[in-house]
């Protein structure tokens, strides 16, 4: 009768949180270093696996609202780093892609940050990072399917 039950999602949200969001704040103290905001780098590694898009789809898929995909376009577009091609499906429309200047920068970020969060891993023993790994896939999952099922819902 003793048996005891399996933590549920709040169970784990409530231990986890603190140290999430401690991490978040030390990782893009580090990464704020690069002069592109983290939303601008998530619209440019969209735009890389995607090729070009609307800016109707980016706000779409980012879950934010058309101003602000727009101005945060706009200021990547500034620098060279996005342009703006007609739409070869229908010629009033527009596409945004990326520039070969905006590939090398993305890649070049993502290296950066891929560097500061191996010397936060780097702090863990062997024991801890095999147990890191083993949970990457289901991070990455988290990542991939959340935000998918959150704007499916809000478009019904």
């Amino acid at each position: 009768m003793g048996r005891m039950t399996e933590p549920t999602a709040e169970d784990i949200a409530a231990r986890i949180r603190p140290a999430m969001t401690k991490l978040y704040v030390m990782y893009f103290r580090i990464a704020e270093q690069s002069d592109l905001t983290g939303p601008q780098l998530s619209i440019m590694a969209r735009l890389k696996s995607n090729g070009p898009s609307r800016i109707s789809q980016i706000a779409r898929e980012e879950g934010i609202r058309m101003p602000t995909a727009s101005n945060a376009l706009h200021q990547l577009e500034q620098r060279e780093l996005v342009e703006r091609i007609r739409d070869e499906q229908d010629r009033r429309g527009v596409r945004v892609q990326l520039t070969r200047l905006g590939e090398s920068e993305l890649e070049r970020v993502g290296e950066e940050r891929t560097k500061y969060l191996a010397e936060m891993l780097g702090a863990l023993s062997e024991e801890d990072l095999a147990q890191v790994s083993e949970m990457t896939d289901i991070i990455n999952k988290l990542a991939d399917n959340y935000g998918a099922d959150l704007i499916d819902t809000s478009n019904g």
